[in-house]
């Protein structure tokens, strides 16, 4: 590899599949880590190191199917895109990567261009200046690196074709923060000795469908009186929708708080049941309130996406409170907010927790429980790629004791806020409405509402039975009532 050139790049990034040996301890790499991201079903680093320590990474040394993206403007905020696992039936409605994704910078240049201008001299120079607000760095069928100009990163989600997601980076590097075998020794324990517990059963049992439905219609505003039209990470129903969960997670008991992560978004809500005893120990089960609808249209309910995430957490909550449940761990359930823009608000809270070093135990994501495609049995995914193995068998573990309704299997669909607390070294999983790639036609579209075929009430609840019950096998609980 040779970087004699007349005039070097203003940087370079390292896209490379991802290996731990890149962050040993004599590694230069290891002071360079952007984040993990998916291509395909396959998981790359994102690394930018100097000059001096590329040079010492032959081309034998990496992997052939790394890439070196030379820089020739200043890198801004780099955003990864990728295009999410959907169902056959699904991409018929998408044009060719190629139409659809040429058709996305397009837009992306009249977005940069778009703004309030004193004049039409202005204009014209600022337009034909617009493409310095983004260099397109990487490209594969499946992915995208960007260099997009910051305030325009922020709402990129907005512009993204319909089966894309986006993600901000980092805007400095992070240390790699491999899951430590000491971390999953909990959830190892409890998946030795699981067994049906009929008290845990009961409890489970008590979840109540008519409690979620009402929940969900005034999270997207079918109930006709919450006033919200959508739940965008930026938008006043978001406000609307924080400061209601707080209130009903109160409600059961909890001890809540607010947490703002980036000025302009939505906060998280982050909702504690205090341990019986003095511990330390905490179990975190989580969903995302901020929703993503059709592009152009202002409206974003979020039914599924990921309202019944949301949903399934606070009918957890309820029934803690039906029950008189009272924990041995500490337990918090929280609903994210920026996770449309990239795990924004997981993974300002992870981070929180890892500065704290929290002995987080175990972490459940919910996000999509709620389509099923008429014809399929209900379901419940796993992530297949990122997450703790011995969690996501918990979980199965679980399902298959407490809501053997349910048929378990892998997904590809990837990956939602638990992606931010596995890359903090947290053990860490998710729960998903399909064992196979998304097939909700109405995904990250503004028609995702509760009324419409397949969005299935008793899928969430079989659903939410298995997050609970495991959330009372790692928490342990005795009934106060």
């Amino acid at each position: 590899m040779n970087f004699a050139k007349a005039a070097w790049p203003l940087a370079f990034v390292l896209i490379t599949p991802f290996d731990p040996s890149l962050f040993t301890n004599d590694s230069c790499l290891s002071n360079s880590f952007y984040g993990n991201y998916l291509d395909g079903s396959k998981t790359f680093s994102v690394l930018r190191p100097d000059l001096p320590c590329l040079e010492t990474w032959t081309s034998q040394t990496l992997a052939p199917s790394a890439a070196i993206a030379e820089a020739i403007r200043p890198i801004q905020q780099l955003v990864w895109l990728e295009e999410q696992a959907i169902d056959e039936s699904l991409k018929a409605q998408t044009r060719s990567f190629r139409n659809e994704f040429d058709a996305f910078l397009d837009t992306l240049e009249a977005h940069t261009a778009s703004q309030s201008y004193e004049n039409l001299e202005q204009e014209l120079m600022d337009t034909a200046h617009s493409r310095d607000s983004y260099e397109l760095l990487y490209r594969t069928p499946t992915s995208a690196l960007l260099s997009v100009h910051h305030d325009k990163a922020r709402t990129i989600d907005t512009i993204v074709p319909r089966f894309w997601k986006s993600t901000l980076l980092p805007t400095s590097a992070i240390p790699f923060q491999p899951v430590p075998p000491s971390s999953v020794e909990h959830a190892r324990r409890v998946l030795a000795d699981l067994k049906f517990d009929p008290v845990v059963a009961s409890i489970v049992n008590n979840i109540s469908v008519g409690q979620m439905y009402n929940d969900i219609r005034f999270l997207t505003g079918e109930d006709g009186k919450s006033g919200i039209i959508s739940r965008h990470s930026f938008s006043k129903g978001a406000l609307t929708a924080a400061f209601w969960l707080k209130a009903r997670f109160e409600d059961t008991g909890a001890t809540c708080e607010l947490k703002p992560f980036l000025i302009g978004f939505a906060p998280n809500v982050v909702c504690r049941y205090s341990a019986l005893t003095n511990t330390s120990s905490t179990v975190l089960f989580s969903a995302h309130y901020d929703s993503r609808g059709s592009f152009g249209s202002t409206r974003a309910p979020g039914a599924d996406d990921d309202g019944s995430g949301t949903i399934a957490l606070l009918s957890i909550a309820r029934t803690i409170l039906r029950k008189g449940i009272k924990f041995h761990s500490n337990v918090e359930l929280v609903a994210f907010a920026g996770e449309e823009q990239g795990l924004l608000g997981s993974r300002a809270y992870s981070r929180e927790l890892r500065a704290a070093n929290a002995n987080l135990t175990i972490m459940v994501q919910a996000d999509m429980l709620a389509y099923r495609e008429p014809g399929e049995p209900r379901q419940l995914g796993l992530p297949d790629v990122v997450g703790s193995p011995i969690v996501t068998y918990l979980v199965a573990n679980v399902s298959a004791i407490y809501s053997p309704e349910l048929r378990v299997g892998f997904t590809p669909a990837c990956c939602s806020d638990h992606k931010s607390f596995h890359e903090q070294g947290f053990p860490a999983t998710q729960v998903f409405e399909r064992a196979g790639p998304i097939i909700d036609p109405m995904y990250h579209n503004s028609g995702d509402l509760s009324e419409r075929l397949g969005y299935d009430f008793e899928q969430i609840r079989s659903i939410a039975k298995v997050q609970f019950a495991t959330l009372l096998h790692t928490a342990g609980y005795q009934l106060s009532k």
